[in-house]
């Protein structure tokens, strides 16, 4: 049975900046035999590791149906971040994965789907995007909401054009503050759901981003007519061990790391904290 307390090796092949504060990490196992069965599943995370520094915890964002290399996207917060953005193409890390839940893809199938994401928040809803994408006629409507802060603060810039790009996808953009060359709405990025047609007794809604966004997603999701069980998000609490032993991601009797950090909207409303 596999160790998940003790850490592997894993290689940076590249890494991409996103905005000025983010950056993208792809990553693979220095050991074949590790690297051939490593496998994760949209939603899950993983905890990255610095020898001397800490660890800290990250959401895949690249697409699990990926198997030669794995990707984080990382904003610079603390002490292992910014350690993290001192290295370069061919230092490592210490990785332990795949931990927590995941994303009900399966159960999603034949239903519309909508992505409500905002900032650093698109980065694990994107390791359910793209393995959707890869079975589309699976789903029916396929509907992006993404908000950000700034036109330059939005990450994955190029993929969001190349999913606007395409015909059996909707993509609308939303910032807070526009700049000179900003043509898309300016506003929170709840203010997009006027703009688009959603049967909500046939949709399922993955919300991810700050909890305040979050928050007032979920509360005009469920204005709109969702069911609580429709509406799937992940919940923001400072995770450290990742396998439920510490106790700092503890809301009642769940364990983020470990129940988490997925939930429907009818799992969370019985949570003692909201």
């Amino acid at each position: 049975m596999e160790n998940i307390y003790l850490p592997k090796l894993a290689v940076i092949d590249e890494i991409r900046p996103e905005t000025a504060d983010t950056k993208t990490f792809r990553l693979h196992f220095s050991d074949a035999d590790a690297a051939k069965s490593f496998e994760f599943k949209p939603g899950q995370f993983l905890e990255a590791s610095i020898f001397g520094v800490g660890e800290a915890p990250f959401g895949f964002c690249s697409n699990p149906n990926t198997k030669d290399h794995f990707e984080i996207t990382v904003r610079a917060t603390g002490s292992v971040t910014n350690a993290m953005f001192e290295l370069k193409p061919g230092d490592t890390l210490g990785i332990r994965a795949p931990l927590g839940n995941t994303f009900p893809l399966e159960e999603a199938k034949g239903y519309d789907i909508l992505f409500v994401a905002g900032g650093i928040g698109l980065a694990p809803l994107k390791s359910l995007i793209d393995p959707m994408l890869d079975i589309r006629d699976a789903f029916g409507e396929f509907i992006i909401l993404y908000g950000a802060r700034t036109p330059a603060d939005r990450i994955y810039k190029e993929q969001l054009g190349i999913w606007a790009g395409r015909k059996d996808i909707k993509v609308l953009q939303s910032v807070d503050q526009a700049d000179n060359g900003w043509s898309e709405n300016v506003g929170v990025v709840t203010t997009l759901f006027e703009k688009v047609k959603i049967d909500t007794r046939k949709t399922v809604a993955f919300v991810c981003g700050p909890p305040i966004m979050i928050r007032f997603a979920i509360q005009d999701l469920l204005g709109m007519g969702f069911a609580d069980n429709r509406i799937i998000s992940t919940l923001e609490r400072y995770m450290k061990c990742g396998v439920g032993k510490c106790g700092h991601c503890a809301i009642g009797h769940k364990y983020i790391c470990v129940d988490g950090p997925v939930f429907s909207f009818r799992q969370m409303r019985v949570l003692p904290e909201k």
